[in-house]
């Protein structure tokens, strides 16, 4: 078993603090949902976890079982056992994506098997996609919801201890949100250790999928309020009201 352990991050973009101070704790197998209001830090955690350049963390920690990511670049991170599924994937003109995968299983040392290309024709099947799209650049002329079948593919494949998904549901119908929700679903169980993932989404409807263990209210930099997935069918009756500032930054 594995633990994702976030102490008292604090992070700024711009030179305007955005995380004031956030303490989240995922345990192997578990499902956390991160829900607030626009401009409350929701992305900045998701990109802070991976070390995107330009978002410069002032406090706090991030460990993955004892091992310390701050101060690791984003690939190190990855090879740490951490994935992020990005809001709006990048496009990546002239890499096709099994080159990408192939060059992400050697950075992890796990150099890829001959079957790899079988492998990704079976998950891209299971997730409604073409394994053509294997032999493209990456994300370059695809849809949102194809683009989106792409990094679940990419995460499927990977196999890392914690994911976070960063507005998975933006960008796919009904249909496609359920077929690659029951796809990561099924990873969770199927990895060992089992996959925890950290979801970050304003509305329930991946919730209805994606079962939490635990909802957390993230508003004015830190998460001010945790409880059971009724928070997330209270939060969409009521919205979020009484956790926005009078004056927020996105």
């Amino acid at each position: 078993m594995s633990t994702l352990d976030i102490k008292g991050l604090r992070v700024a973009v711009g030179g305007g603090e955005i995380l004031k101070g956030v303490d989240l704790r995922v345990e192997s197998g578990e499902i956390h949902a991160v829900m607030g209001p626009n401009g409350s830090g929701k992305s900045t955690l998701a990109h802070a976890l991976m070390g995107r350049p330009g978002y410069e963390v002032t406090g706090g920690s991030i460990t993955i079982d004892g091992v310390e990511l701050l101060g690791l670049e984003p690939a190190a991170r990855a090879a740490a056992g951490l994935f992020l599924a990005f809001q709006y994937p990048i496009e990546v003109p002239g890499v096709p994506v099994a080159a990408v995968l192939r060059e992400a299983f050697a950075a992890m040392g796990r150099p890829a098997s001959e079957a790899l290309a079988a492998e990704m024709a079976v998950e891209a099947a299971a997730l409604g996609t073409s394994a053509e799209l294997m032999s493209r650049h990456m994300n370059v002329g695809l849809s949102g919801g194809e683009k989106k079948r792409n990094e679940t593919l990419q995460l499927v494949l990977l196999r890392p201890r914690f994911a976070v998904l960063d507005e998975l549901d933006s960008g796919l119908d009904v249909d496609a949100l359920s077929v690659v929700a029951r796809r990561i679903e099924q990873a969770r169980r199927d990895n060992d250790p089992p996959l925890g993932l950290i979801a970050i989404t304003h509305y329930r409807r991946l919730l209805q999928e994606l079962r939490p263990d635990v909802v957390h209210v993230l508003a004015r930099g830190r998460i001010v309020r945790s409880g059971g997935p009724e928070l997330a069918s209270e939060l969409e009756d009521t919205g979020y009201a009484g956790y926005r500032e009078v004056s927020s930054t996105s």
